[in-house]
């Protein structure tokens, strides 16, 4: 049989995906995970039997939000996970679930992915915080990721498998979905002060603070780097999740929505200055050359990313259920959070 881009989970049969990895496979049951964790995509862990084949993996599909499915589609997000997998991820130094099968539509977005099933690996719930011992080990992993293509990334943003931090899309897009939001937790969410007096001036900002971030020397982005979109294994050893918003652009981006949004308050006050350090010198032991890390350029790098960090839980806060519990603390930590970073490295200066 041919294989085509499921519209749903109910296309992925046994026969599917046989056809989609040639594996021998008789019987499947699927159910959904990852509701409640600002993921923008259907997520699913299908269990099967058969021969040849694993005995779970996960499938991913557009969200089935159709206000999650607009922003994935206008910002090329499906399009740029399946690209990752099937062409960057043997590549990388930062680890990934193993890779299927992926296949997108380039017209409608539609898409499936299929990867590796890591339900036994360590989690850390990014509402309560990452330790800092943990912070480190993903610091050092993103910082290889980042070395592997540093100061040679803009390529992989002319050829479409990642979009740059300084595309037009963003100022295009962001500013519609930000407003949208930002009406949503003013009415929904008790917001700090600081983020009160930011928010309005906030969306005419963004097309100047992303080309900032774009402005070199540039490199592979994770994009959506925090925690709850990382596991880790029995030895400690990272393995990053989710690649819908792989960009091109300075890796302080990474480290920034990492360390303001993946911390609590007060260990990110704590810490920030050590992991900021500990990333430059990965850089340098992986291999970047000493003049293309500009100590102090980056540091501004990632006062700016941490300024456009906002965008997050406003924009996701669109498609999730503000009255579920989980899904309101996670918004509500990420805005804690991000009051902390406003107040510490005087963010609110760069507007």
């Amino acid at each position: 049989m041919s294989v085509t881009v499921p519209q749903s989970i109910e296309d992925v049969t046994p026969e599917w995906i046989s056809a989609a990895t040639g594996w021998d496979v008789t019987g499947m049951s699927a159910e959904q995970i990852g509701v409640g964790i600002g993921v923008s995509s259907a997520v699913y862990r299908v269990a099967l039997t058969g021969h040849g084949c694993p005995t779970s993996i996960v499938v991913k599909q557009p969200a089935l939000d159709p206000a999650a499915v607009f922003t994935s589609t206008m910002l090329r997000m499906y399009i740029r996970e399946v690209r990752y997998f099937s062409t960057l991820a043997a590549q990388s130094p930062l680890r990934s679930p193993a890779f299927y099968f992926g296949e997108v539509d380039e017209e409608t977005s539609n898409f499936v992915l299929l990867i590796e099933d890591l339900s036994g690996l360590r989690i850390v719930d990014q509402n309560l915080g990452m330790s800092l011992e943990d912070a480190g080990r993903a610091v050092d992993a993103v910082a290889g990721m980042h070395a592997k293509w540093w100061g040679t990334a803009d390529q992989l943003a002319a050829d479409g498998t990642t979009v740059s931090l300084g595309d037009p899309i963003y100022p295009a897009v962001l500013p519609i979905v930000f407003a949208e939001g930002w009406e949503k937790c003013t009415n929904e969410v008790e917001l700090p002060a600081s983020i009160q007096a930011i928010g309005p001036k906030f969306a005419p900002a963004i097309g100047g603070l992303l080309a900032s971030l774009a402005a070199g020397p540039n490199t592979l982005a994770h994009g959506d780097f925090r925690a709850d979109n990382m596991l880790f294994t029995a030895d400690n050893e990272l393995v990053a999740l989710d690649f819908q918003l792989i960009g091109t652009g300075t890796g302080a981006y990474d480290l920034a929505y990492f360390v303001t949004q993946s911390l609590t308050a007060d260990d990110a006050s704590n810490g920030e200055a050590d992991l900021f350090t500990r990333w430059i010198d990965g850089l340098r032991s992986a291999g970047v050359p000493a003049d293309m890390v500009d100590r102090d350029a980056l540091w501004q790098h990632y006062r700016t990313a941490a300024l456009f960090c906002l965008a997050y839980p406003i924009v996701a806060s669109r498609g999730m259920d503000l009255s579920d519990p989980r899904q309101y603390a996670l918004v509500d930590s990420m805005n804690t959070r991000f009051d902390r970073a406003v107040r510490e490295l005087s963010l609110a200066d760069l507007l």
